[in-house]
């Protein structure tokens, strides 16, 4: 085997397979409708995250320029960390659990062969939301970050990930949108520029007056 494929066709059951099996087991045992919601959430939960973001920007269109360019850069932030991640699987190529170990009859059915394991692609993307929605609106970044927490564990509930896999997704994506989030607050000029236009609507207006008529103050952050 060359260096390059090293990692290549990766057996990660050695790490948590034991737990993986566990939860599985748990969700064997639960409650039919408990699956079945389970199952849905992990299926079209990240939806919640755009509907999070589209809040933030009603939001923000009140705040500062520097709170709406955070805003207006999520979306941005979760297509890279979604690329970081896709750079990883391709690299380690980590079979699926359920393939790996043979578990039949997982609430999700097992991905196909070449349908990467590592790191968990739905757990990249909710928690790269969740921390990019946490540095504009902590209000709404709370919310996500439940859902975000949710996601992951749906993802090893319907058996198509291991702990490892949703422990690293939410390690890669917070590191992103960590690096990338503050970056995009440099672009406020821009968005103070645009508010002067015909943007405006779309933007906002951003900073209140000061009583009595002052210099402009940008909202605290929520």
């Amino acid at each position: 085997m060359t260096p390059s494929r090293a990692l290549a066709v990766y057996d990660g059951s050695g790490i948590d397979g034991g737990l993986y099996r566990r939860v599985v087991g748990w969700a064997d045992a639960a409650p039919y409708w408990l699956d079945q919601l389970i199952r849905v959430w992990s299926a079209v939960g990240l939806g919640l995250f755009a509907v999070l973001m589209t809040v933030a920007w009603w939001r923000a269109r009140g705040a500062g320029p520097a709170v709406m360019a955070r805003v207006l850069a999520s979306p941005l932030i979760v297509v890279i960390a979604y690329a970081v991640n896709s750079f990883f699987k391709s690299l380690v190529e980590e079979i699926r659990p359920c393939a790996q170990l043979g578990v039949r009859g997982t609430l999700e059915a097992c991905p196909g062969a070449g349908d990467w394991s590592f790191p968990s692609n739905h757990t990249v993307i909710a928690f790269s939301a969740a921390a990019a929605l946490w540095s504009a609106d902590r209000r709404l970044g709370r919310i996500a970050a439940v859902a975000a927490v949710l996601m992951g564990a749906s993802r090893v509930w319907v058996g198509v990930h291991y702990p490892h896999d949703v422990l690293v997704g939410a390690v890669v994506g917070v590191l992103v949108a960590a690096v990338l989030s503050p970056a995009a607050g440099l672009a406020a000029p821009l968005v103070r520029r645009a508010r002067d236009g015909a943007l405006r609507p779309l933007l906002g207006a951003g900073a209140v007056a000061v009583a009595g008529g002052g210099t402009p103050l940008e909202p605290q952050r929520r």
